[in-house]
C-alpha cells in the first residue's frame, strides 16, 4: 500500500506561536545568524508531559536555541483542572490561559507546541484512576498521532512509568503512553484511519528526563549512579546572543503566571539527566543524536542545500543581513523542487521567514474593530514596508475569507511605506476554540475532525496572502488580520480577531442558585458587536414548574458597542430541582444563543470566547441566618458571587486596611482561596483579624498551599498545611459529631449533601493541629487512609476560626446544593448562642 504523506497536516501545529511576537518586526543580525544555523540542522525532538508548566523549559530551550532542533512540547492536557492564581477562571476558560500560556512560553524558549484531547479533570493519585475516566485508546491515538504528525528522532519524558512511589496519576500515565505510541506510531495496523493524512513513524529513540525529584532531594540524587545517563549542560552561554540557555528558560517558565510558576534566570553550568528508555535499534549511544543523521542528507535532494546552507552560514554579514537575499531565494527556490516531505514544509517556512527578516520587510494588515460578526463587511489596511535595496514588488492580497483577490504590481521602494485600503467579508463561523464546541466529557474533549486534533489553538480568524515578487521570485507572506490601537500609557496595543454574534447575551452567572419557591429578578446583558441592530430576546426554561417572565423582550442598537441590561423573573418549584435557562437572539433571520468571555491578562492575547449561553437553574431546599459579611480575595474565586445569589449581603474588603475599626462592623470574615500564600499585609494584619475572633467574630479561612505562606501563624492556634486532599468527588464523608450546630443550623446536613460534588472534595488539608481545633469531617479516596483535616473548627475567646480545604470555589460556582447548605452553617456559627 502506497501512503501519501501530507504536509498540510503539519500546517497548523507551527504558525501559533507567531501570534506571541510583534508581527515582522525587525530581527537583530545575532537573530538573523541564529536562524540561519538553525535552517541547517534537521534534528527533531518531542518533549512529552501531562499539563502546561509540566515541560522542562530548560531542556527545551536547548535544543532549540543549542541544538538548532525543531522541539515540540506535547501536553496531555490543557490544564482545566487545576487553580488559577491570577483570576476567578477555572475548567474551560482556566485551559483557554493555560493553553495561552504554554504558547507563550514556547514563543521564547523557540519551541512549538500540541495536545491530545484529554482533559484534566483535577487531581489524579494513581494512572489506574486516570485512564479509567481518559479513554485511554483515544489518548493514545492521540499520542501517535502526534508523533506520525511531527516525525521526532528523538521524544523525552518528564516522567516515568514507575508507580511505586506517589506522583500524579496524569503524570504517570504520560509516560506510559507515550512509551507504548513509541512502537505503534511506526505500525500501520495502528490507528490506520490517521494514515489518511501521515506515515507511519519509527522514533529513534526514547529517554526519561530524571532529576532529584524523583529521589526525594537533591541529596539523595547525588548518590545515585548516574553512569548510565547522560547528562546535558542545559545552563550554556550562547555568544551569539548573549544569553545563557538558563536565563532563556527562565523566561519561558515565568509565562505561567496562572499557576504562581515565576522564575530565576539563572546563569552558570546546570547539568540535566536523561536516561534511556529504549533505543529502536537497540544501541546504546553515548550521544543524544549518536546515528541519526541530522543534516540536509537525510532528504533525498537535499545535500546541495546543506551545501548552500553553510555557503550562507560562512558568508553572512552581520552589517548587512540583506547581502544573503540571493542566496536565501537560491534555497528557497531549491527546496521547492524538493518531493512533498514534512522537512520541505518546516524549511521552506524557515528561509521564507529569514527573507522576511533579512528585508527588513514590515507586513501588517489591520482593522479597527476587534470583535466583528459573520457576514460584516470589515474595512482592513494594508501597510506594508520593504527597508533594504532589494527589488521587491507586492503582487496581491488575498484573503483567507474567500474575498476576490487584490491585485497591486506595486514596486517597494526602500524604506517607503505603502498603504491600501480593502474590504473584508467576515466568515459565517463564530470564535470558539475547536476543542469547546461540542459538549466535552469528564475525561475527554470532542474534536470529530482528525486534522485538528493535537493544535495547539485554532488559526487566526482571518489571514491574508501577501504575494511578492522578490528580484524574480515569487514568495506569498501569510498574515493574520488584526486590530491595533494606540494606548497613551502601553502604546500600540494589538489584538487578535474575534468572531461573535451580532449581539452578545451575557448573565451574572453561569448556574443561577434560588431557594424552594423564591422567585428572583434575573438580570440578561446584551452587548451589540455590530451597528444599527434590532431583534428580540427569547428565554426558555423547558423543564416544567419553572416559570419565567416575560418570555420575549424586544431591544434595539445603534452602535456597536452599546449595552443594556433586560430584566426577567423566575420562579422555581417549591421542591429542589434542576433546569436550564436557554436564551436566544433572533436578528436579521437568524436565531444565535451565544456569550462572549473576555480574556484579558497583559501576558496573553486579549481573546474573546464564544460559547453556548444557556444557563443552569437549581433550586435548593435552604435557609440562611442574614449576616454582616466581609471578604478578603486571595488568588481569585466566584465565592462571593455564590453567597450573594442565595441572599447574603457581602463588602469585599482591602486587607491592607484592616483595622480593629472596620471588622467591627462585621460578624464574619472569609478568607479567598490562597490569601494566604497571595496577600502580603496577611503577614501583620493576622494578629487583627485574630484579636477580631477573639471578641466574638467567626473566620473562615479557605485552602492555601504549605510553600509560600507570607507568614506561618495562618490561625490563632498552630496548623500545619499538608498536601493532603481527596480527589474522588463521590467519595464516601462521615460527620463526626452529628450533633454539632455545624450540622443542624440552621440547615441539616446529612449524608445526601455529600452528593454531586465538583472535580474532588477538597485539597491541602492540614495534616497536624493543636488541640484546640475539632475535626468536623472525616473522608478519603479509595484505598487510602482515611483523613480528618478537611474542616476544622476551633473556639478562640468569644468567636470562631474555621479552616477549610474544601473546594468551595469549585463547588458553589456549579450550584452544589449540600456545599451551598454547610457554608451557611458555618456562616451562621455563633448565632444561635448568641456569641457573635
Amino acid at each position: 500500500m502506497k501512503i501519501s504523506y501530507n504536509p498540510l497536516a503539519i500546517l497548523y501545529f507551527f504558525i501559533f506561536t507567531a501570534i506571541y511576537s510583534p508581527l515582522f518586526s525587525q530581527s537583530s543580525a545575532s537573530e538573523i545568524y541564529k536562524d540561519i544555523k538553525k535552517l541547517g540542522v534537521l534534528a527533531n525532538v518531542l518533549y512529552v508531559g501531562a499539563h502546561p508548566d509540566d515541560e522542562n523549559t530548560r531542556l527545551i530551550s536547548y535544543f532549540s536555541n543549542h541544538i538548532s532542533a525543531h522541539t515540540t512540547y506535547l501536553s496531555m492536557t490543557r490544564g482545566d483542572g487545576g487553580q488559577n492564581l491570577i483570576g476567578p477562571e477555572i475548567r474551560e476558560m482556566l485551559g483557554v490561559i493555560r493553553t495561552q500560556e504554554l504558547l507563550a512560553a514556547r514563543s521564547v524558549d523557540g519551541g512549538f507546541q500540541m495536545f491530545t484531547r484529554a482533559n484534566d479533570f483535577g487531581y489524579s493519585k494513581t494512572p489506574t484512576e486516570t485512564f479509567n475516566i481518559w479513554d485511554r485508546n483515544e489518548v493514545l491515538s492521540d499520542v501517535v498521532w502526534a508523533m506520525r504528525t511531527i516525525r521526532p528522532d528523538v521524544i523525552i519524558n518528564r516522567f516515568n512509568t514507575d508507580t511505586s512511589r506517589p506522583n500524579h496519576g496524569h503524570h504517570t500515565a504520560s509516560a506510559i503512553l507515550s512509551t507504548e505510541a513509541f512502537d505503534l506510531a511506526a505500525d500501520p495496523s495502528s490507528f490506520p484511519e490517521q494514515l489518511k493524512y501521515v506515515e507511519p513513524w519509527q522514533p529513534r529513540r526514547i529517554y526519561f528526563n530524571t532529576s532529584w525529584w524523583f529521589y526525594g532531594s537533591q541529596e539523595n540524587f547525588n548518590k545515585v549512579d548516574k553512569s548510565n545517563m547522560m547528562s546535558i549542560d542545559i545552563g550554556s552561554f550562547d555568544q551569539v546572543s548573549g544569553e545563557s540557555n538558563s536565563e532563556i528558560a527562565g523566561r519561558s517558565r515565568s509565562m505561567h503566571k496562572s499557576q504562581g510558576f515565576g522564575s530565576a534566570e539563572t546563569r552558570g553550568e546546570s547539568l540535566d539527566y536523561i536516561d534511556l528508555i529504549k533505543d529502536a535499534k537497540g544501541t546504546k549511544p553515548k550521544d543524544i543524536f549518536e546515528g541519526i543523521d541530522i543534516t540536509w542528507n537525510r532528504v533525498q535532494g537535499g545535500s546541495g542545500i546543506g551545501t548552500k546552507v553553510k555557503q550562507l552560514d560562512s558568508s553572512f554579514d552581520f552589517k548587512s543581513p540583506s547581502s544573503s537575499i540571493p542566496q536565501l531565494l537560491n534555497i528557497y527556490n531549491s527546496i521547492q523542487q524538493l518531493p512533498d516531505s514534512y522537512w520541505k514544509k518546516i524549511k521552506s517556512d524557515e528561509c521564507k521567514s529569514l527573507i522576511e527578516k533579512c528585508l527588513g520587510l514590515f507586513i501588517e494588515v489591520r482593522t479597527n474593530k476587534f470583535r466583528v460578526s459573520p457576514g460584516m463587511m470589515l474595512p482592513a489596511t494594508l501597510e506594508i514596508a520593504n527597508r533594504s535595496n532589494v527589488d521587491v514588488t507586492l503582487s496581491s492580497v488575498r484573503f483567507s475569507s474567500g474575498d476576490t483577490t487584490y491585485s497591486f504590481q506595486s514596486p517597494l521602494k526602500y524604506n517607503q511605506v505603502v498603504m491600501n485600503e480593502m474590504k473584508i467579508t467576515v466568515p459565517d463561523h463564530l470564535s470558539t476554540p475547536y476543542w469547546l464546541v461540542d459538549t466535552p466529557k469528564e475525561g475527554m474533549y470532542s474534536v470529530p475532525d482528525q486534522e485538528k486534533r493535537g493544535r495547539p489553538y485554532d488559526a487566526p480568524e482571518i489571514s491574508a496572502d501577501i504575494n511578492i515578487m522578490i528580484s524574480g521570485t515569487q514568495i506569498v507572506f501569510n498574515v493574520p488580520v488584526i486590530y491595533k490601537t494606540v494606548d497613551p500609557a502601553k502604546g500600540e496595543i494589538h489584538r487578535p480577531l474575534s468572531i461573535t454574534p451580532p449581539v452578545a447575551i451575557q448573565f451574572n452567572e453561569d448556574v443561577l442558585v434560588f431557594s424552594l419557591g423564591n422567585e428572583r429578578t434575573i438580570d440578561v446583558t446584551l452587548t451589540a458587536i455590530q451597528d444599527s441592530v434590532s431583534g428580540t430576546l427569547q428565554l426558555k426554561i423547558p423543564q416544567k414548574d419553572w416559570t419565567i417572565s416575560p418570555s420575549s423582550i424586544p431591544w434595539s442598537f445603534s452602535n456597536s458597542g452599546e449595552t443594556t441590561v433586560l430584566t426577567c423573573k423566575i420562579t422555581p418549584p417549591n421542591g429542589q430541582s434542576s433546569a436550564t435557562l436557554n436564551p436566544e437572539i433572533l436578528s436579521g433571520g437568524q436565531t444565535y444563543h451565544h456569550k462572549v468571555t473576555t480574556i484579558d491578562y497583559d501576558h496573553l492575547p486579549y481573546l474573546s470566547i464564544v460559547r453556548e449561553a444557556s444557563v443552569k437553574l437549581k433550586s435548593i431546599d435552604l435557609k440562611i441566618i442574614p449576616r454582616a459579611i466581609a471578604y478578603i480575595e486571595g488568588a481569585g474565586d466566584d465565592v462571593v458571587e455564590g453567597l450573594q445569589q442565595i441572599g447574603y449581603s457581602i463588602d469585599v474588603i482591602d486587607p491592607a486596611t484592616i483595622s480593629t475599626t472596620e471588622l467591627s462592623k462585621y460578624q464574619v470574615v472569609i478568607l479567598g482561596i490562597r490569601a494566604f500564600n497571595t496577600i502580603e499585609p496577611l503577614a501583620y494584619k493576622n494578629k487583627i483579624l485574630f484579636d477580631w475572633v477573639e471578641k466574638g467574630g467567626t473566620m473562615i479561612v479557605q485552602y492555601n498551599t504549605s510553600h509560600a505562606l507570607v507568614t506561618d501563624e495562618i490561625a490563632p492556634y498552630p496548623l500545619t498545611l499538608s498536601r493532603d486532599r481527596v480527589t474522588e468527588e463521590n467519595s464516601s464523608v462521615t460527620i463526626l459529631n452529628p450533633e454539632s450546630d455545624i450540622f443542624n443550623f440552621p440547615n441539616k446536613i446529612n449524608a445526601s449533601d455529600f452528593d454531586g460534588w465538583a472535580q474532588e472534595r477538597g485539597l491541602y488539608f492540614p495534616n497536624k493541629w493543636d488541640d484546640h481545633f475539632t475535626p468536623l469531617l472525616e473522608m478519603k479516596d479509595t484505598g487510602e487512609n482515611s483523613t480528618k483535616g478537611s474542616l476544622l473548627i476551633a473556639g478562640y475567646g468569644e468567636g470562631y476560626y474555621v479552616y477549610s480545604g474544601i473546594s468551595w470555589f469549585r463547588h458553589l460556582p456549579v450550584g452544589v446544593p449540600g456545599s451551598y447548605r454547610l457554608l451557611s452553617n458555618l456562616i451562621s456559627l455563633g448565632f444561635k448562642s448568641g456569641k457573635s
